[in-house]
């Protein structure tokens, strides 16, 4: 008996607990699916930014506006001459007024304000020594500072990675969620049973066998349910907009490459939560209905 496949029929196929384990379990892995995309979603903006970033840097050339060509060219010709440094730079006036224009208007005429000249340093693989060229600009450029973007690098870095862990944390949530409301629901099954149950016993089933009729219903209940869910949201994330640089984070919410194959263990993880639940709780209510 403890092998029969039909031993779920004791479970009733229709009721409260029926909808209420399909809809919990669809519910969640629909948003166990965007918790995920958020959280991988994440882990590639965190990635992004710390390559990129840390590849770059800023030299700013603050000097009286007849001195601040030549101490540009001044800075550009030690950058040039600089060990890790591919490519140095001057922003245009026209790119430095794009920059501002979020904050000023499209309109700002750059010598109406105090704007320092930017330079812009692309480190390559090795890296430079931003310390060293520190140095040696304070020495020959005295009107040059360099930013290697480290004092806002990092917090962005780490809030992409704590973003991230937040997806992470979603998840292990909704999965306790999913094995909180089938084991109530599992309990409020076999309490309704109680009638079958100890005529089930009286003919001879062991209750491992009640156990894993319950047990068998609900994790198929779930499965169907979280696979159910899991189309629905992934769906949902396919109809977002695509990632774009101008949309920024949220256009790139969404799976790339093999990532789109992760989705689909959501399922799997409700089912292998609701056999757990479902067989303690199982196992918990006999004895009591002992």
């Amino acid at each position: 008996m403890a092998g029969d496949r039909q031993a779920d029929r004791v479970v009733p196929p229709s009721g409260f607990t029926a909808q209420l384990t399909l809809f919990a379990a669809a519910a969640m892995a629909f948003l166990a699916v965007f918790a995920l995309a958020l959280s991988l979603a994440a882990g590639r903006l965190a990635e992004r930014w710390g390559s990129e970033l840390a590849r770059t840097a800023t030299v700013r050339i603050v000097a009286p506006l007849d001195q601040r060509t030549a101490q540009t060219e001044a800075a550009l010709r030690i950058l040039e001459t600089t060990k890790g440094v591919a490519t140095a730079r001057a922003l245009t006036d026209a790119e430095q007024q794009a920059l501002l224009a979020p904050w000023f208007g499209p309109d700002l005429a750059l010598d109406a304000l105090p704007v320092p000249r930017l330079i812009e340093v692309i480190e390559d693989s090795d890296g430079m020594d931003a310390a060293g060229l520190r140095l040696r600009l304070a020495a020959e450029v005295p009107g040059a500072v360099l930013d290697d973007h480290g004092r806002w690098r990092e917090p962005l870095v780490q809030a992409a990675s704590r973003l991230r862990l937040i997806g992470w944390v979603s998840i292990a949530l909704i999965a306790a969620t999913v094995a909180a409301m089938i084991t109530l629901a599992a309990q409020a099954a076999l309490a309704a049973n109680a009638q079958v149950i100890a005529v089930l016993r009286l003919v001879g089933a062991t209750d491992d066998y009640i156990a894993q009729a319950f047990v068998r219903r609900f994790t198929l209940r779930a499965l169907s349910g979280a696979a159910a869910g899991t189309v629905v949201g992934l769906i949902a994330v396919v109809l977002l907009p695509s990632a774009s640089e101008t949309g920024g984070f949220l256009t790139g919410l969404g799976f790339r490459g093999l990532h789109w194959l992760l989705p689909f263990l959501i399922p799997l993880l409700a089912g292998g939560v609701a056999f757990a639940a479902t067989r303690a709780a199982a196992r918990r209510t006999l004895r009591g209905l002992s």
